[in-house]
């Protein structure tokens, strides 16, 4: 092969290069979307684990985008909870107090529900603490603050008033039929993923591709998930930004988009706020954590 490539003309050696660049680029053309099976286009190239060159791809129909096939995942779930999701807490009672007021006055709130892929059973935990009847499900990791609270603690073929799987859909290899199968537990899916900024040219636009820890592979807009939900014949349902609803309810008026709060609670949520800060109170050190530990990861490449 040595002695054949040293025979190659500078113009032969152009020509190949031609070649092989057509091929690789008709090779990203040729990754088919995981929404609609349709065509996708290449997007960027971007480094998982500090390690891989990982091709991204957008489906041309809905704008969904995803990696190439992630063969690196196993690694990426050395530890089910990553390094960098320092925000998980907080993100947990932020979900409690917003789901709970989604599930009172648009779902029988003294049904069972059933939080799919929910980590440590912390979100199980919380709502249970409010009053609502969760279950907990999670193959892959250990369920430390809802156990006896368990999918398999309840009896075989339990149909739920609704599942929830918040920051999951990001990580599904193949969307559809996975979210198929949440959907057998009920009929209302209500999730969470943040939705694409309105412009993507680089990995650097957006930290949710992260990238450090390659367990996020799947990236909607409100296109691609309505996609999703006309091809599992549910009603679509959207706050706008990081909760959505797959639903066979149709709603007169959207349940994700919340009633304002009254006067009089905004107004002792402002006196709080201005009492704290009169007190000293610290800014919280969440992104700040965050960009540390991410700088950290990084560092390591």
């Amino acid at each position: 092969m040595i002695g054949i490539a040293i025979l190659l003309t500078r113009s032969a050696v152009s020509i190949c290069k031609d070649v092989y660049l057509k091929v690789q680029k008709s090779a990203y053309l040729k990754m088919q979307s995981k929404i609609t099976g349709g065509d996708t286009t290449y997007l960027f190239t971007a480094r998982i684990l500090n390690k891989y060159d990982i091709k991204y791809y957008r489906c041309n129909q809905t704008g969904f985008i995803q990696t190439e096939e992630p063969y690196w995942l196993e690694e990426a779930y050395s530890s089910a909870i990553t390094k960098l999701d320092v925000g998980l807490p907080y993100r947990n009672i932020y979900l409690t107090d917003k789901i709970s007021r989604i599930l009172l006055p648009n779902f029988n709130y003294k049904g069972i529900f059933l939080d799919y892929a929910g980590g440590y059973g912390l979100f199980t935990r919380l709502m249970r603490d409010k009053g609502f009847n969760f279950y907990h499900t999670d193959q892959y990791c250990q369920n430390l603050f809802a156990e006896y609270f368990d999918l398999k603690d309840l009896p075989a073929n339990t149909h739920f008033e609704a599942v929830t799987a918040f920051e999951v859909f990001e990580h599904l290899p193949d969307p559809v039929p996975q979210i198929k199968q949440m959907l057998e537990f009920s009929d209302n899916l209500i999730f969470s993923t943040e939705l694409q900024p309105a412009t993507i040219n680089s990995v650097d636009d957006w930290p949710y591709f992260a990238t450090e820890t390659g367990q996020h592979i799947a990236f909607y807009n409100e296109a691609s998930l309505k996609a999703i939900a006309d091809q599992l014949g549910y009603h679509f349902y959207t706050d706008g930004s990081f909760v959505h609803l797959f639903t066979k309810t149709k709603f007169n008026i959207n349940p994700l988009v919340l009633p304002k709060e009254g006067y009089l609670l905004r107004k002792a949520r402002r006196l709080i706020q201005k009492a704290e800060r009169k007190m000293g109170m610290p800014d919280g050190l969440l992104l700040r954590d965050w960009q540390y530990i991410r700088d950290k990861l990084n560092a390591k490449s």
